[in-house]
């Protein structure tokens, strides 16, 4: 026969944590008692009685001075309020995940919505839940909770909150949840099941249609452990529910060759270890899984201490916190706060329930059960030690510019604040560094002060570097006539200076434009990117001489390619002179219009037929290519005068 034993058997940590609360209550030597039994388990409640721990019925029973704990379950408030009356200590041992409950009725009801819980009104958890608010509805099946919305046409339009049973089943869960979004308008959900309850459920079901046999052990009167047994019935046929190994009967499982143990929230390892030692010294089996026990024991003692750094499974991810099982008897939980060092992530975006992560524990509150994660820290901490690292061998760090302050700007490294001085920018004296916020840059780590948490960055070592490294790979690549895109970086009177990728050249005033110009600026201002040929260069002064006009775009090329002698243009008269009129043809070519081309007639002079500034048809009669004239007429588009008509006749 083979044996496995489920891996979730045994205590969850809320069962555990209200145990160890009794143990420590004992060890003080005061008389303590617990509010009803403080688990569903006989043999824990046989085992505190013999340590002299009461078990009281009402609050009343208890004996000032005494100390009275509350069990897992949890009770009313007003049950609450009649123990504090009674001058009594109370120790808290409602499981957390039961506390969140009573917390969000009470919290609904303040906010005028009608609370309600799915679940056995029965069952002592359910009745400490609807004991935090005054008009709760409670339902046992899908069918009650519908029922109940069809009876008034009014109830769908009352604002609801939907809770749950921690030990609830999903399925049940999950079709409480359909109606509620199907017939209520107006509603809230809160999945409060504790994923331990839903997984132990998961891995029985698992386990028992693998196995010829089942063995669930733990006490009969505990719901957990009934519906364990149940849900191994619906895939196995021979299933057996034992409150120890004392009930165990062996020749059940004569014909079985696996049989799986699972065990409710409320059963201590020392029982299962009874049940499968038993088994395994009267039985011949494959294995007996001994270090499961071991696992079992040291999760039952595990304990937490702030600074931990911790592995656990998301069990619920909410508006304000995200909910974490650490295997022990603390519910974990990372305020949505410190998940990130970024604002802008969302957990629900990038974590599932079922997703294995790992965190730092901030804070252990021992009497409420609960310890304070945050992921965020853990993070920066990891950030720390990337950033000294980082130091120490000059490696570059990327990080986002969040803020512009004196002396410089702040940058955030993987959650670390880095402050860069105004000279480590890059940006020029006196420049905007405002315009580097929310910028992703690159920098060196000069300094690193983990005491007093102080970063100090440089980004001009970095782009320092690779325009040495682009100074370098110009320099042994430079030939003339090589082509380069590049950025204008300052104008002189004689010049402009480009960056052509981490070297400046300088285009000369003059190879700057076909046309004359008294000034750079006329043709180009700083940070115009503009595309530029190499006209000379000495590599040892380190001198680069750059050209902009090019042959494509010399003025007289582009008139010759645009036009003939007989093409009639549109020119503007620039200048006059007493033998005729100079027109622009297109930028840079002028053409001349002789006095006896002006007008059909004769004229005195040009300006009694033209003005300066005029734009006027002329044709185009003569090009002396050698000597780039042009020679135009407006005369050849009019018709003739009278005065012409008689001097040809």
């Amino acid at each position: 026969m083979k044996i496995t034993l489920a891996k979730t058997a045994g205590f969850c940590f809320g069962v555990d944590r209200a145990v160890s609360l009794v143990e420590e209550a004992v060890a003080q030597g005061t008389p303590v008692a617990t509010l009803g039994p403080i688990i569903h388990n006989r043999h824990v409640v046989d085992h505190f009685a013999q340590e002299g721990v009461r078990e009281l019925q009402e609050p009343e029973q208890a004996l000032p001075g005494s100390c009275v704990v509350i069990r897992s379950h949890g009770v009313s408030k007003s049950v609450y309020e009649r123990l504090e009356r009674q001058n009594v200590r109370i120790v808290d041992a409602t499981c957390p995940f039961v506390k969140r409950i009573h917390n969000l009725v009470a919290a609904a009801e303040a906010q005028g919505r009608r609370p309600i819980i799915i679940g056995t009104a029965s069952h002592p958890e359910v009745q400490a839940i609807a004991g935090w608010c005054s008009d709760p509805l409670v339902f046992e099946t899908p069918d009650e909770l519908e029922k109940w919305f069809q009876e008034s046409e009014e109830r769908t339009k009352i604002p609801v909150t939907l809770v749950c049973q921690t030990t609830s089943t999903q399925k049940l869960w999950e079709s409480c949840k359909e109606i509620i979004k199907k017939v209520c308008t107006n509603s809230e959900i809160f999945d409060t099941i504790c994923r331990a309850t839903e997984k132990r459920q998961k891995e029985a079901g698992e386990l028992s249609k693998i196995c010829d046999a089942m063995v669930v052990v733990g006490d009969s009167n505990s719901s957990n452990t009934k519906r364990l047994a149940m849900i191994c019935r619906q895939s196995c046929e021979c299933v057996a529910l034992v409150e120890d190994a004392g009930e165990l009967d062996l020749s059940h499982f004569s014909h079985a060759g696996t049989v799986g143990i699972t065990a409710g929230a409320s059963t201590p390892a020392w029982i299962i270890k009874e049940v499968n030692n038993k088994m395994s010294e009267e039985i011949k089996v494959e294995t007996a899984q001994e270090e499961n026990f071991a696992e079992l024991l040291e999760q039952s003692i595990k304990t937490l201490n702030n600074g931990d750094k911790v592995t656990g499974i998301v069990t619920a991810i909410g508006a304000t916190e995200i909910q974490v099982d650490l295997g022990t008897k603390h519910a974990g939980y990372i305020p949505v706060d410190d998940f990130s060092s970024d604002p802008s992530v969302k957990p629900e975006e990038v974590l599932k329930v079922g997703d294995e992560i790992e965190v730092m524990v901030v804070h252990v509150n021992d009497s409420e059960g609960t310890a304070r994660l945050s992921k965020k820290r853990l993070e920066a901490g990891k950030a720390w030690e990337e950033i000294e690292a980082a130091a120490e061998s000059k490696a570059v760090v990327e990080g986002v510019i969040t803020e512009e302050n004196k002396g410089g700007i702040v940058a955030n490294v993987k959650g670390v604040r880095v402050f860069i001085p105004a000279s480590q920018t890059g940006v020029p004296k006196g420049g905007d560094l405002s315009a580097l916020v929310k910028q992703t840059v690159q920098m060196k780590i000069t300094e690193v002060n983990r005491a007093r948490r102080r970063v100090v960055g440089s980004i001009r070592a970095v782009t320092s570097e690779l325009r040495k490294a682009a100074q370098e790979k110009i320099w042994s690549e430079i030939e003339v006539g090589k082509k380069y895109h590049g950025t204008v970086k300052s104008l002189t009177s004689y010049g402009a200076f480009v960056d052509i990728g981490g070297v400046d050249g300088m285009v000369h005033v003059s190879e700057l434009s076909w046309n004359r110009i008294k000034n750079p600026a006329e043709v180009v201002k700083v940070g115009d990117e503009i595309e530029v040929f190499v006209i000379s260069y000495d590599p040892e002064k380190k001198k680069i001489s750059l050209g902009f006009k090019t042959a494509e775009t010399n003025p007289w090329t582009l008139f010759t390619n645009q036009f003939k002698v007989g093409d009639v243009a549109k020119v503007k008269i620039v200048k006059l002179m007493t033998f005729g009129a100079f027109a622009e043809i297109i930028p840079g070519v002028d053409g001349l219009i002789h006095i006896s081309q002006i007008a059909d007639r004769r004229i005195g002079k040009p300006e009694d037929v033209l003005s300066e500034g005029q734009e006027v048809d002329a044709k185009i009669i003569d090009v002396d290519t050698e000597n780039k004239r042009i020679s135009l007429s407006i005369r050849a588009l009019l018709a003739p005068s009278e005065e012409e008509e008689e001097v040809e006749a």
